[in-house]
């Protein structure tokens, strides 16, 4: 039996632009997947901490400080808005993972993991 665990959180990440003509997706830079320990067309979970909403995409390389909404995730967030972004982790009973808790500045900027 597997389970679902926290493999990564980047917070806060302001919303850049929005797409909506766009087959879909979040689009964040490569600095910050890569310090989350992800991979781009992961499947994330997205928190709109302005409007509480509540979104499932997958990501795509951007240009660095970018963060864009795309296609239908487009209408869930505004330029300014503040996401979390989460993925997950199937394991085993007995495997562990530690999360990759990344915070993140105004400017989309990695600020440390902790």
């Amino acid at each position: 039996m597997l389970r679902v665990f926290l493999q990564a959180k980047l917070y806060p990440v302001r919303v850049t632009e929005t797409e909506l003509e766009y087959d879909g997706s979040l689009g964040l830079s490569r600095t910050l997947i890569e310090e989350a320990g992800l991979s781009p067309g992961q499947i994330v979970l997205v928190v709109n901490l302005a409007n509480g909403e509540r979104f499932e995409t997958y990501l795509i390389e951007r240009e660095e400080g970018v963060c864009s909404l795309n296609g239908g995730t487009a209408r869930l967030g505004m330029i300014g808005d503040n996401l979390i972004v989460m993925a997950f982790v199937y394991l085993d009973p007995g495997e562990t993972v530690t999360p990759r808790v990344v915070k993140v500045d105004p400017e989309n900027v990695p600020t440390g993991q902790t």
